[in-house]
């Protein structure tokens, strides 16, 4: 299939999970109607986001909310992408410190589809180039990051670094970010987007709660790719961006 659609799910996020899952799930059959094959859902999605939350809404995996994403996936027959988050510390700013109470993850993390192969990262993945750059050479034509800058970073990186990340490896970026909450204590920069390999927006939410859709061309990835032939023309014999694991 040359062409497929996607959607990111922007949600509006509540403290009280179950209604959370649920509404997510609503979303995710709205968005197989309209004929999506790959969903995402933002970072986060049946939590408030914040580290004195986690405690209380953590589960053990498969648990309540990978349960019921299992379940509306196969019943809509589509691809979906759920849920994580990040430390940032800017003076007189913010300051969130998740690797408190988180651990980092220590594996990359690809899947197969009948359209294209997808690399994932979350949020603060998207700063680091050569997680993309493995992505690519593995592969993948579609990366998809679930992600929840604030009003700081967001304005200032949010569309920059997805179109980067997209440009140098002539792929498709996707961001999914929760809806923007004023009275939360944490408040994300939504605007979840869709950049193609050429850098640029094909589709972008706005802050309030809503599903972005997206058709992804490969075709026109494949065209780029030989406009410009970067991965043909990389001097692998000065350089080189190397898995140290698996």
């Amino acid at each position: 299939m040359a062409t497929f659609r996607m959607a990111l799910i922007q949600l509006q996020i509540s403290s009280v999970k179950s209604d959370n899952v649920t509404r997510a799930c609503s979303f995710i059959r709205e968005a197989a109607t309209q004929g999506a094959k790959i969903v995402s859902l933002p970072e986060c999605f049946n939590s408030p986001y914040g580290t004195k939350y986690f405690p209380e809404y953590a589960e053990k995996i498969p648990g309540e909310s990978t349960q019921k994403l299992s379940e509306v996936a196969k019943e809509c027959s589509i691809y979906l992408i759920g849920i994580h988050l990040f430390d940032i510390d800017v003076p007189g700013k913010i300051t969130f410190q998740e690797s408190e109470t988180l651990s980092a993850g220590d594996s990359f993390s690809t899947f197969d589809t009948p359209y294209c192969r997808v690399g994932l990262g979350i949020c603060y993945d998207m700063r680091f180039a050569e997680l993309a750059q493995i992505y690519a050479q593995r592969g993948c034509q579609l990366l998809v990051y679930p992600g929840a800058f604030n009003l700081t970073t967001g304005p200032a990186h949010w569309e920059l670094l997805q179109r980067s990340r997209a440009v140098d490896n002539q792929v498709y970026v996707a961001t999914a970010s929760p809806a923007r909450d004023e009275k939360a204590s944490y408040v994300a920069w939504g605007h979840s987007t869709v950049v193609n390999p050429w850098g640029e927006v094909l589709a972008k939410a706005g802050t309030e709660e809503a599903i972005v859709y997206s058709d992804v061309d490969l075709k026109k990835l494949a065209e780029i790719r030989q406009q410009i032939p970067v991965f043909r023309q990389k001097r692998s014999d000065l350089y080189a961006v190397e898995m140290k694991k698996p």
